[in-house]
């Protein structure tokens, strides 16, 4: 028997999330929630064998989750399901050790076969999206930049952004000028933009 955790803010998707699984004779949704805090002690104390877990999740999200598990419950393997097919996002999900990936769109057999398959040990990546992050060009924004925007998209201005990192406004405008330039957008905004789709913030 595959012991699963769900963790989905979405209320419907998370109860149909557990209606088709409880159709499965070998799964048994041991816990399901919508705030992504409860994930860490809620698996410590049930021990499940496969976290599936929604990326954007309220308090702390999936992916921040995800890390978290690998330290804290190595044996609980962890899924990750989205709506947002981004490459980036899958970088950052491997990088977290992830052990799947599914769209949100997928079939309700393709993600109870992931389930076990992930329970196995093995690794169930969305075709698509693999094939999408191998086309992916690399991130092109220096690590200084990359923080700068971060703090912009936040709503800080570029005062604050100086004040947090120790710089001068005129080189926090520095970095945010030279992000919109590298990432071809019309203004910090669409850079922001650009950067979250991209999943790099």
């Amino acid at each position: 028997m595959v012991r699963v955790l769900i963790a989905e803010d979405m209320h419907m998707l998370r109860k149909a999330l557990v209606a088709l699984l409880e159709f499965e004779p070998d799964i048994d949704v041991v816990a399901e929630f919508s705030d992504g805090a409860e994930i860490l002690p809620r698996a410590r104390e049930l021990r499940p064998d496969v976290a599936v877990l929604d990326i954007d999740l309220p308090g702390v999200d999936g992916l921040t989750a995800a890390a978290e598990l690998s330290t804290a419950v190595p044996e609980c393997r962890t899924m990750m399901l989205t709506s947002l097919g981004r490459p980036g996002n899958l970088r950052r999900a491997l990088a977290a050790h992830v052990s799947g990936f599914l769209l949100k769109d997928s079939s309700p057999d393709k993600l109870s076969d992931a389930i076990r398959a992930v329970a196995k040990g093995e690794r169930v990546i969305d075709p698509q999206l693999a094939l999408a992050a191998l086309d992916d060009g690399p991130q092109p924004l220096t690590p200084r930049e990359l923080e700068v925007l971060r703090f912009a998209a936040k709503g800080e201005d570029s005062g604050q952004i100086a004040a947090k990192l120790f710089l001068s406004v005129g080189t926090v405008r520095n970095y945010l000028t030279s992000a919109v330039t590298k990432l071809d957008a019309r203004n910090r905004v669409d850079a922001i933009r650009i950067a979250r789709e991209a999943g790099w913030l």
